[in-house]
């Protein structure tokens, strides 16, 4: 989707063909101190085992909950435990009051979407900011209409917000409207070229079409700019399940371009998915030079080893 540093992490929802792991970042604007998402699901949002592609959408890591706090006594004062008249003729001090913004942000990502709405929709002037945060949290609860909605009124008040780009993108392709989703993708990376976050729902989008060498180069360059961008601890998504063969194309490729960055956990966890959706075997794997860095590691040699025997 500041007090908000963990929740602004993640820009945009964030998908993974049809595995919509959606990300959701709240706008770097946001002030209110809360915790989290993905909200359950990238504009997609949480992805089951797989690389979450998460729809811009989707909060992750839980910042401190917003709560009343009654400030300290200012020095000299008495404190409100202290015993005897003085005590007791001290007024209390005035609990702090959120505001219905940090209310809603606080409901988020404690996935009460609905709620949160309820209390974004109180605040008396709507901002772009807002109208993104309710379209995260609609497409969080898969109503795609409303989130659609709340996206192009953000896109109304700010044309050239990647972010909201990026999960008005991740909607279509939820919809499995491949085509229009691109677009919005492209119009993002023309305002932000750098959006690894981008990049790599792009790249999903491309395997989705089944343009695979066109998918696996966004991915390496999603890498070349954020090495982690494909850590699945980074963000909630949202399962949207596609075509099994789609989503073996997807974690194998996702494989190969976790091992060109260095990250061979990453790659035998994707090849261990491939595998299980059958979508290539060990011998192929085997023989793939892509994967020769693996060769000598042991959960590597397990895997290959594992799938041999059936």
């Amino acid at each position: 989707m500041s007090g908000f540093e963990e929740l602004r992490r993640l820009p945009g929802l964030a998908i993974l063909a049809g595995l919509m792991a959606a990300h959701f970042a709240y706008p770097a604007q946001a002030t209110a101190q809360v915790a989290p998402q993905p909200p359950a699901q990238t504009p997609a949002q949480t992805a089951a085992q797989s690389p979450a592609q998460t729809p811009a959408q989707t909060p992750t890591q839980v910042p401190a909950q917003a709560q009343d706090r009654t400030p300290a006594p200012a020095p000299g004062a008495i404190s409100p435990a202290a015993s005897g008249p003085a005590a007791q003729a001290a007024p209390a001090a005035p609990a702090h009051q959120p505001t219905p913004e940090q209310l809603g942000d606080s409901l988020y990502v404690h996935q009460h979407y609905q709620q949160a709405i309820a209390a974004y929709s109180k605040v008396t002037e709507m901002t772009p900011s807002l109208w993104n945060k309710m379209g995260i949290a609609y497409q969080m609860m898969f109503n795609m209409k409303d989130a659609t909605r709340c996206y192009n009124a953000s896109l109304k008040l700010d044309p050239r917000n990647a972010d909201v780009l990026n999960n008005l993108a991740t909607v279509y392709d939820s919809l499995k409207d491949y085509g229009t989703a691109e677009r919005y993708y492209r119009k993002a990376l023309k305002i932000d070229p750098k959006s690894a976050l981008v990049l790599r729902n792009l790249g999903s989008n491309q395997l989705a079409q089944h343009k695979n060498k066109k998918g696996w180069a966004d991915y390496q360059a999603a890498l070349a700019i954020d090495p982690q961008i494909f850590d699945s601890n980074t963000g909630a998504s949202i399962q949207n399940p596609t075509n099994v063969q789609e989503r073996g194309a997807l974690h194998y490729y996702m494989a190969k371009s976790c091992v060109s960055a260095g990250q061979r956990e990453c790659a035998i966890d994707n090849l261990r998915m491939a595998l299980n959706e059958g979508y290539t075997n060990a011998k192929k794997i085997a023989e793939d030079n892509s994967f020769v860095s693996l060769r000598d590691v042991p959960a590597f040699q397990q895997l290959i080893a594992a799938q041999s025997t059936h």
